[in-house]
C-alpha cells in the first residue's frame, strides 16, 4: 500500500519533499550537534574554565536552536501544504469516480454513511506519506546521529542503553496486530453513527409526525457508545507503547548513570563525556518514542487507505464496451426487443418485454406496483444492464453507446424530484449547462414555474436550500419539468411527473407537457389512467410480462383485460364524465 501511494503521488511533491527533507535533515543534524557539544560546554567551560571558549560555544547553541527552529516551522508547513492538496486529490479523485460508478452501486450503500466513511479516511493517505517521509529522514537520522554521538563517547555505556530495543520492538509488533481490527470497526461505526445523523435531519418531518424522538435517541444512544467505545479501545492499544517504553528508558537512564558515576569515582576522568552522553540518550528519547509509535501509526493509516482504495479500485458495472461509438439520435423511435432482466439472479423482474415507442409519439407504461415499469425506465438510460434482449435507438443498440452520448439524448422527470444545493436559476441549468438566462426563463414559463419563482425573495437567483426544502412539492416538481424541458432532448422520460400537483398546477403542467411532447418520443409511467387516456399507445405490464398494448378506447373494451380491470378499480375512486364522443374524461374526487 505504501509502495502503491507513493507510485501514484511521490512525482508530484518531488521537489516539495526534497525541500521537506533538507529542513529534516537540519532538525536531525542541529538535536545531534546538541548533545556532542554538551562534552565541550561541561569539560572546557565548567571544568577546564577557558573563557575564551565561552562566545564560540554559547554562539555555536545559538545557532543550532535557531537553525532548528526555522527548519521545523519550514517541514511542518511545507508537509501541512502537501498533505491538505494530497487530502483534495483524493476528494476530487474519489468523487470523479462515484459519479463513474453505477446505481447498482448506490442502491447497496448508504449516502450519509459512504460519505463519513471517505471523509474519515481520506486523510489516511496524508498520513502514511507525512509520517514515512518525517520517521526516515528527521527521527530516523536523527536517531542514528544521536547513537553516533552516544557511541563516540562511551562505547561500553551505549551497548547498556540498546539493550532496550528488543523489548520494545516485541511491544510495538503486539500492538499493531490488534490496532488494525479495531480501527478498521471503528471506521464502520463512526460512519453508522454519522448516516443515522444525517438520516435524522434529513427525514425530521416524518421524525417529528410518527413522535420517534425517542426510538432515535436509544439507536443513537449505542452507536455512541460503541463509537466511544472503539475510541477508547484504540487510545489503550495505541497508547500502550508509551508506558513500556518511559519504562525502558528509565531504566537504560538509571543504569546509564549509575554505572558512569562508579566508573568517575574510580578513575576521575573529567564529566564532559557522560554528560554528553547522557544528554544524547535523553535526546535520542524522543526520536526513538516516535519511532516506536510509527509502526502504529502507519497501520492505522493503512486501514484509512486500504478503504479509500477499496472504493476507488470498484469497477462500474455498466461501463461501455471497447470502441462504443457515439449514439446519434435522429427520429428517436425507441424498441424494446424480448428484454428481461432482474436485479438479483434468478429472480427475474422482467420477462421478455417487447414493443416499440414510436418517434414523435407518446407511449405510456401502466401495470401494478412490482409490475417493472420503473425498471424498463432505468434499462432505457443504462443504469442497468440486460440479462438478455436489446433496447435500439433508431436502430442502434444502446449497449454499443457510450453512456454519455444516450444520457445526453433523453430528458428525464422523476416521481421524486431532487434539487440541488445552490438556486433555482442553477438547478434549472443543470439540465443543459450552456443554456442562457433567457432559455432558462422561457423554459421555466412553460413548465408555469415562472410566476412563482418570481415572487421568491431573489426571483431566479434564491437559494432552494437541501433538496428544495423552501419549496413546495409542486413547486420542486415544475423546477424538474423546466430541467427537462431547457436539456431539449429527442427522448422524454416522464415518471408520473405531475403526481406531486395540485389539480390547477396539474393542468397548467399537462399543458406544458404538451407542448413539450410534440415531435418527441414520450414515454410516461403511469399510475393514475387518468393522465394518459390520450397517449398514443399503452404499454400494460403485469408481474413483469407483457399483458397487453394499444390504444385507450381499445384497450377498455377487453372486459377482462388488465387495463379494464385498473380502470375499473380506479373508476370507483372517480367520477367518469363521458363526452358527446365517448371518451372519457376522469376527474379526481
Amino acid at each position: 500500500m505504501v509502495r502503491r501511494v507513493l507510485s501514484e503521488n511521490a512525482r508530484e511533491y518531488v521537489m516539495q519533499y526534497a525541500l521537506a527533507i533538507v529542513f529534516l535533515l537540519v532538525v536531525a543534524g542541529s538535536t545531534a550537534f546538541t548533545a556532542w557539544i554538551i562534552r565541550d560546554v561541561v569539560d572546557e567551560i565548567f571544568y577546564r574554565q577557558r573563557q575564551e571558549l565561552i562566545a564560540v560555544i554559547c554562539g555555536a547553541i545559538l545557532a543550532a536552536f535557531v537553525l532548528r527552529g526555522l527548519a521545523t516551522y519550514g517541514q511542518a508547513v511545507l508537509l501541512a501544504k502537501i498533505g491538505n492538496n494530497l487530502v483534495a486529490r483524493y476528494q476530487r479523485r474519489i468523487y470523479d469516480h462515484l459519479l463513474r460508478l453505477g446505481v447498482d452501486f448506490y442502491n447497496d450503500s448508504r449516502s450519509g454513511q459512504l460519505a463519513a466513511q471517505i471523509s474519515q479516511n481520506v486523510g489516511g493517505v496524508r498520513d502514511l506519506l507525512n509520517l514515512t517521509i518525517t520517521s526516515i529522514t528527521r527521527d530516523a537520522v536523527a536517531l542514528v546521529g544521536l547513537v553516533s554521538v552516544m557511541v563516540f563517547q562511551d562505547p561500553q555505556l551505549s551497548l547498556i542503553a540498546l539493550l532496550i530495543g528488543p523489548p520494545l520492538i516485541i511491544t510495538v509488533y503486539y500492538l499493531m496486530k490488534r490496532l488494525r481490527g479495531v480501527t478498521r470497526e471503528a471506521v464502520h461505526i463512526n460512519s453508522h453513527l454519522v448516516g443515522a445523523m444525517q438520516e435524522t435531519t434529513q427525514g425530521i418531518a416524518i421524525v417529528k409526525a410518527f413522535t420517534m424522538e425517542d426510538q432515535l435517541k436509544a439507536k443513537l444512544a449505542t452507536l455512541i457508545t460503541d463509537a466511544e467505545s472503539r475510541a477508547n479501545k484504540i487510545a489503550r492499544v495505541s497508547e500502550g507503547t508509551t508506558p513500556i517504553a518511559e519504562i525502558l528508558a528509565g531504566f537504560a537512564v538509571a543504569g546509564v548513570i549509575a554505572f558512569a558515576g562508579f566508573r568517575a569515582v574510580e578513575s576521575g576522568t573529567p564529566p564532559g563525556s557522560m554528560a554528553a552522553f547522557i544528554a544524547a540518550l535523553l535526546f535520542a528519547y524522543d526520536p526513538a518514542r516516535r519511532l516506536a509509535k510509527l509502526q502504529i501509526h502507519l497501520e492505522r493509516s493503512l486501514v484509512n487507505a486500504r478503504m479509500i482504495y477499496e472504493i476507488l479500485d470498484m469497477e462500474p458495472k455498466q461501463g461501455d464496451v471497447s470502441g462504443a461509438g457515439e449514439l446519434k439520435v435522429g427520429a428517436g423511435e425507441v424498441v424494446f426487443d424480448d428484454v428481461s432482466f432482474s436485479y438479483v439472479a434468478d429472480l427475474p423482474v422482467l420477462h421478455s418485454v417487447s414493443f416499440i415507442a414510436k418517434s414523435g409519439s407518446s407511449t405510456a407504461i401502466v401495470g401494478g406496483s412490482g409490475a417493472g415499469k420503473s425498471t424498463l425506465v432505468a434499462l432505457l438510460q443504462r443504469f442497468y444492464d440486460l440479462d438478455s434482449g436489446a433496447i435500439r435507438i433508431d436502430g442502434q443498440d444502446i449497449s454499443a453507446c457510450t453512456k454519455a452520448s444516450l444520457r445526453r439524448s433523453i430528458a428525464y422527470v422523476s416521481q421524486h424530484p431532487y434539487l440541488f444545493e445552490g438556486s433555482i436559476r442553477d438547478n434549472i441549468r443543470y439540465g443543459r449547462p450552456d443554456a442562457t438566462d433567457a432559455e432558462i426563463e422561457e423554459a421555466a414559463r412553460l413548465a408555469y414555474a415562472d410566476e412563482f419563482i418570481r415572487q421568491q425573495s431573489e426571483g431566479y437567483d434564491t437559494p432552494v436550500g437541501e433538496n428544495g426544502v423552501t419549496l413546495s412539492g409542486g413547486q420542486r416538481q415544475r423546477i424538474s419539468i423546466a430541467r427537462a424541458i431547457v436539456r431539449n432532448a429527442p427522448i422524454l422520460l416522464l415518471d408520473e411527473a405531475t403526481s406531486a400537483l395540485d389539480n390547477d398546477s396539474e393542468l397548467q403542467v399537462q399543458k406544458a407537457l404538451e407542448t413539450i411532447m410534440r415531435d418527441r418520443t414520450t414515454i410516461v409511467i403511469a399510475h393514475r389512467l387518468s393522465t394518459i387516456i390520450d397517449a398514443d399507445h399503452i404499454v400494460v405490464l403485469e408481474d413483469g410480462y407483457l399483458a397487453e398494448q394499444g390504444r385507450h378506447d381499445e384497450l377498455i373494451k377487453k372486459k377482462d383485460g388488465v387495463y379494464a380491470r385498473f380502470h375499473r378499480l380506479q373508476g370507483a375512486r372517480n367520477l367518469e364524465i363521458v363526452d358527446d364522443t365517448g371518451d372519457m374524461l376522469a376527474v379526481q374526487k
